[in-house]
């Protein structure tokens, strides 16, 4: 496992280095949907749009989603199993509430998100803190053979390599936002770089305290490791912990449809969804419909899977676009050696990581061959898709009524 974070811990640094590049040559809002389009066209960028809509946006949403409900309900039936049902009505809650704040004002989305910023400091610290104290008095024990390799199998490595990255994924949001960014050449780059030291000495540090009292397999048949954490260690105070991931959890949910509705907004914008998803509500000047947009099938996906299957069927979709976007890169030094690019990289870089992510992503249809065989299959409808609702303007005319449903008008008026 060790081993496994040491090499998502490269990668990561890798994928951080080629957002720089991307985000501060191509600087338009919508993220990987953006980078697509400028590098293969919009019959690709419409591919990943559709991927994004009905699979890897709403199952990613589902995830996190679940893990607030798990944690928010904790201290209620502490020491009690929660009932699966619970879990899945209390996260049909969270996501009503983060849909409803996004949809109401872009203000008091982001203040919350801040304090739920700090709140997560605070949750970390509260692992960290004592964690570091076991390990100070000698707690070592369950660091031994941490890289022994003689039970490490082929078929489990590309969950193992999509739970640790998902572990860290969130860099590329602020790519989705861009054009909302002051001077992004130079924020950009200092944001992440500020952002990711901090997450990634959080989040070893983290592992390293759970490891200071839990073995990894108490880790590994734990529902909620940070209250397994707590009620070891901190005794009493255990039921406030659960609430702090809980509100990190929601923070989590909060930033990514922030970022996410802008992707759809120019999308719209774009003409590869209808035109009310491009517009905003004439008095609390949201994306209304953008952010929308997400919940019907987030709520699906929410009640039919769990999260491990969630993850894997999500994960496989996510990295063959990462896969895909980073191919562009290569692809547009070449297809436009002009274009400005405040920070480059060098090609033998993107060319390393893009061969790891398609061998990875080819080696999850060996190792979960249904969950990646459906993720497979709902990315090639996009292509009859396209042809329907774009090529041949086919689309639904109910939508556009829309606009007056949901009192939204174009963003420039």
């Amino acid at each position: 496992k060790n081993e496994k974070k040491g090499k998502n811990e490269k990668r990561k640094f890798n994928i951080l280095i080629l957002h720089f590049h991307l985000g501060t040559s191509i600087t338009k809002s919508g993220g990987h949907y953006t980078y697509i389009m400028e590098a293969f066209g919009p019959k690709m960028a419409f591919i990943r749009l559709w991927s994004d809509l009905i699979a890897i946006r709403p199952a990613a949403m589902a995830v996190i989603s679940l893990a607030f409900g798990q944690y928010i309900l904790e201290p209620l039936f502490m020491p009690c199993g929660i009932p699966p049902m619970a879990v899945k009505l209390a996260t049909a809650t969270g996501i009503t509430s983060v849909m409803y704040l996004n949809s109401m004002s872009v203000t008091w989305t982001a203040r919350i998100q801040n304090i739920l910023t700090l709140s997560k400091l605070l949750a970390i610290a509260i692992i960290i803190v004592p964690g570091m104290y076991q390990l100070f008095k000698g707690e070592t024990q369950n660091f031994e053979d941490a890289f022994d390799l003689s039970k490490v199998q082929l078929s489990g490595i590309p969950l193992a390599f999509y739970s640790g990255m998902y572990a860290y994924a969130g860099w590329f949001y602020l790519n989705f936002v861009t054009e909302e960014v002051e001077h992004p050449e130079r924020t950009m780059p200092l944001a992440i770089c500020i952002s990711m030291a901090i997450v990634t000495s959080c989040y070893v540090l983290a592992n390293v305290s759970y490891y200071t009292v839990m073995t990894a397999e108490e880790l590994l048949s734990s529902e909620a490791v940070a209250v397994t954490f707590a009620e070891k260690l901190l005794g009493n105070f255990s039921r406030v912990v659960p609430l702090f991931v809980a509100m990190s959890c929601f923070g989590s949910m909060n930033g990514s449809l922030f970022a996410l509705s802008r992707m759809f907004f120019v999308a719209s914008r774009e003409g590869h969804l209808p035109e009310v998803f491009s517009m905003i509500h004439i008095r609390r000047h949201t994306p209304l419909a953008a952010v929308l947009i997400l919940y019907p099938m987030t709520i699906l996906l929410l009640f039919v899977g769990d999260i491990y299957s969630l993850l894997n069927f999500m994960s496989f979709l996510r990295w063959l676009f990462i896969g895909v976007v980073v191919l562009g890169l290569i692809y547009l030094r070449f297809k436009k050696p002009d274009l400005p690019r405040p920070f480059k990289v060098p090609l033998f870089i993107p060319v390393i990581f893009c061969l790891t992510c398609f061998f990875m992503v080819f080696l999850s249809l060996y190792s979960d061959p249904v969950n990646t065989g459906i993720g497979f299959a709902i990315c090639l409808t996009g292509l009859p898709a396209y042809y329907i609702f774009i090529y041949f303007s086919h689309r639904p005319k109910w939508l556009q009524n829309l606009q007056i449903v949901l009192e939204v008008v174009p963003a420039d008026q």
